[in-house]
């Protein structure tokens, strides 16, 4: 009878692994198919795009798309600056929410309460768009670098993750750095910041994502700073300008290249996809060194002790 029930539990077992491994090899393709049929659409013609059948390997290469898009003068310095803007803003975002995270989350702290409210009733009630700018303008950030880094320099989503994160670590090892004679500042850069590694790896990653897709604020506060320009508001506006020149073109909608003839022309759709290429495979590259971290930055929540 044992045998019989060790045998029916392999096979359920085995059954089990075969549907979970066709389940995520499903699941696999699901997620890749959409980002490797945008690839092959960058690089095929772009004539040659407009007929669809294009899914998985382009039907005639071609770079000319990345030509392009990478032909605008002001592409690589506005590159430097996203590259700057997320470097700095992911570290400040990090280095400030963790400060506060760990100053609410210290039970003997008086305001702890009544500043957690205040930050939580930002993330229903804002002032609007005018009044925002309005703010900028008065505190001279208007047509300044410092405009991408200090509005976000708290998130409010960050705080209360690093806060769950720091509220779940054994209160003895805090007591243990005061018994040696730390105060609180010492103890968060000794103690607390390489104990939430993990979720200060997950926060970075949400807010490095953040700054470098962000374009919107470049349009608001920096539209005529060329020099301030990042590298998705320089994307943004080869997009609009593909855009509006396929509109008035009398040649089915085409952007003639250079030569002025139909080779090397590029079309929205194949715009559009060398940008998603082009503004996603930083982010890629980068993930993987965070991966570890971020599974465990994510198991926060859990009951504490």
């Amino acid at each position: 009878m044992e045998k019989r029930n060790r045998i029916r539990t392999s096979r359920g077992d085995r059954v089990f692994e075969i549907c979970n491994f066709i389940f995520m090899i499903l699941l696999m393709i699901v997620t890749l198919y959409p980002f490797i049929n945008i690839l092959a659409v960058s690089l095929n013609d772009a004539q040659d795009s407009i007929k669809g059948g294009i899914y998985l390997f382009p039907r005639a290469l071609t770079l000319d798309n990345y030509q392009y898009v990478f032909k605008e003068a002001t592409i690589f310095h506005a590159t430097l600056i996203s590259i700057l803007r997320t470097v700095i803003g992911t570290v400040v975002t990090v280095l400030g929410s963790a400060m506060v995270a760990y100053t609410i989350s210290r039970e003997d702290y008086v305001l702890r309460k009544f500043i957690t409210i205040a930050f939580i009733l930002t993330m229903y009630f804002n002032g609007g768009l005018i009044p925002n700018y309005l703010l900028m303008r008065d505190m001279n950030l208007v047509g300044s670098f410092w405009v991408y880094i200090l509005p976000g320099l708290i998130g409010v989503f960050n705080l209360i993750i690093i806060r769950s994160f720091i509220e779940n670590l054994p209160e003895s090892i805090l007591e243990s750095g005061k018994i040696d004679g730390a105060g609180d500042f010492k103890t968060f850069i000794s103690i607390v910041l390489p104990l939430t590694l993990p979720v200060l790896a997950t926060v970075a990653l949400f807010s490095g994502v953040y700054q470098w897709n962000s374009w919107f604020d470049v349009f608001l506060y920096n539209s005529s700073k060329i020099n301030l320009s990042t590298l998705q508001y320089e994307l943004q506006k080869i997009l609009q300008n593909s855009t509006a020149s396929a509109g008035t073109s009398s040649m089915d909608g085409m952007i003639n290249g250079a030569n002025g003839s139909q080779q090397g022309a590029v079309t929205p759709l194949s715009v559009r996809a060398t940008m998603t290429i082009v503004a996603s495979v930083p982010i890629i590259m980068v993930y993987p060194f965070l991966q570890k971290y971020f599974v465990k930055g994510m198991m926060v929540g859990g009951v504490k002790g």
